[in-house]
């Protein structure tokens, strides 16, 4: 089993999110953190980008879909994304924090953190 992760911290998108009048008819900024399963070792050995996840490609993803649909709850686009990461970059496990800063007046940050897939997963 391989335990390799890929980081991404502070990736920044702007949609449509809330369930307020007022907040349908702005973009606010959302922020996600991702840690994302991965083998890095034939990518390390042969250093060849096609042998590991592109984070620039699976980055830019994640923020054309995000910027390109509106929902109410943070909760919904966070599945969307797992999902859209699981399907589309075969990503077998998956850790997502989705922020909405400024979402409270008192809080900082309001966020959902959710996990999807199976570490080992079938080649871990």
């Amino acid at each position: 089993m391989t335990s390799d992760r890929i980081v991404i911290e502070g990736l920044r998108a702007q949609t449509v999110i809330g369930v307020y009048d007022w907040e349908r008819c702005l973009r606010q900024e959302l922020v996600f953190d991702l840690c994302l399963a991965t083998d890095i070792r034939p990518a390390a050995a042969s250093d060849d980008i096609g042998l590991t996840l592109d984070y620039k490609t699976l980055s830019d993803r994640i923020i054309e879909f995000t910027e390109s649909t509106d929902h109410q709850l943070i909760e919904t686009l966070a599945e969307q994304v797992a999902a859209l990461l699981q399907t589309e970059f075969r990503v077998r496990w998956l850790s997502l924090k989705l922020s909405k800063p400024g979402a409270l007046p008192r809080a900082s940050n309001v966020a959902v953190y959710i996990e999807r897939g199976d570490p080992a997963g079938p080649h871990g």
